[in-house]
């Protein structure tokens, strides 16, 4: 009965943080959604500069820690070069969005290398543009191959959230954190709950991850 009053009494206070947790995700995805699919695409371009250019941001993205390109953006940037970012709620979901916008853009290259090379040849041999190959045969079939993965690193960007709190953002930890340093009896059950409402988030996510990769499995054409 303790146990339960305890759970009554906490969880609307760790629950205050959601709102700051799934728009951080929200937007975190998309700009790493966008950064995937410019920076993919950017990596098979003709132009070595742009090849260069992006081979160095994936590089620095993927070879760092998140969380210390969190406090980059955060202290360093606004300090060595007078650049203000805007609010810690846009330095979390700058840092995110770009960190796996570098990690998902292999995805997206690797995928696109993947569909069949007689798709390509058949194209070919219809007279279409390489643009119109890429937007009719290639990219749909590539897209269906992403899918997957998308899903497995939009995850893992929900868990990522978690770092925000760091910089002062008032998501789930960090209400469960000041919840646990008040009353460190109950720490365990802080970090439960926790725990709990990370992994309903991730319900969904795993769900359309799922049905991702059927899609996959069933949208790609061979030779």
């Amino acid at each position: 009965m303790i146990i339960i009053n305890a759970v009554i009494e906490v969880f609307p206070q760790i629950a205050r943080g959601l709102g700051v947790t799934i728009t951080v995700l929200i937007a975190a995805s998309l700009l790493a959604y966008i950064m995937a699919f410019v920076a993919g695409l950017s990596k098979l371009s003709n132009n070595v500069f742009i090849r260069k250019a992006t081979g160095f941001y994936v590089e620095i993205f993927r070879g760092t820690s998140l969380i210390v390109q969190l406090f980059w953006l955060y202290y360093a940037i606004p300090m060595l070069f007078n650049i203000p970012l805007g609010t810690n709620w846009w330095i979390g979901v700058i840092a995110i969005g770009l960190n796996y916008g570098a990690y998902l853009s292999e995805v997206v290259r690797s995928s696109i290398v993947a569909v069949d090379k007689g798709q390509t040849e058949a194209a070919i041999a219809l007279n279409m543009t390489s643009f119109q190959r890429m937007r009719l045969i290639i990219f749909p079939q590539a897209v269906r191959m992403m899918l997957p993965e998308f899903g497995n690193y939009t995850i893992l960007m929900l868990k990522s959230t978690s770092l925000v709190s760091l910089i002062g953002l008032r998501d789930i930890l960090y209400y469960g954190d000041i919840i646990r340093s008040t009353n460190a009896s109950i720490t365990p059950l802080v970090y439960t709950l926790v725990l709990v409402l990370y992994f309903l988030l991730a319900l969904p996510l795993i769900w359309l991850t799922r049905k991702g990769e059927g899609i996959a499995k069933k949208g790609v054409a061979s030779s």
